[in-house]
């Protein structure tokens, strides 16, 4: 069972974060609706636990805490998890992966 608790889910209910709904498909095809966190507002221990491969720990921090026993029940492959993802993060109206990152700056920096 995740550490995450109702509390969790209404400070960040107070927070202003709604959740969006998705599909999620588990190892045998089964596909569930779970409500997850805003791909904007994850967290950036969510995104270290899913660059590490941590599933359990990226689901526990993005899923709703009432979806997270969905989430233990479909058992998905990794697959699937980076599915879900994608599609919290269009649901979002975000892409994964696809910031342009830092401007150069118009300056030089070089010394002369």
């Amino acid at each position: 069972m995740p550490e995450t608790t109702s509390a969790d889910a209404q400070e960040l209910e107070a927070a202003g974060i709604d959740y969006v709904t998705v599909q999620l498909t588990g190892y045998d095809g089964t596909s569930r609706d779970v409500r997850a966190v805003p791909a904007p507002r994850w967290r950036s221990s969510a995104l270290r636990s899913l660059n590490g491969g941590d599933m359990d720990g990226f689901m526990e921090l993005v899923v709703h805490p009432d979806d997270y026993e969905v989430y233990e029940d479909l058992d998905p492959d990794m697959e699937a998890v980076g599915r879900f993802a994608a599609d919290v993060a269009g649901a979002s109206g975000e892409a994964l992966g696809k910031s342009s990152g830092p401007r150069r700056s118009s300056r030089s920096t070089r010394k002369k």
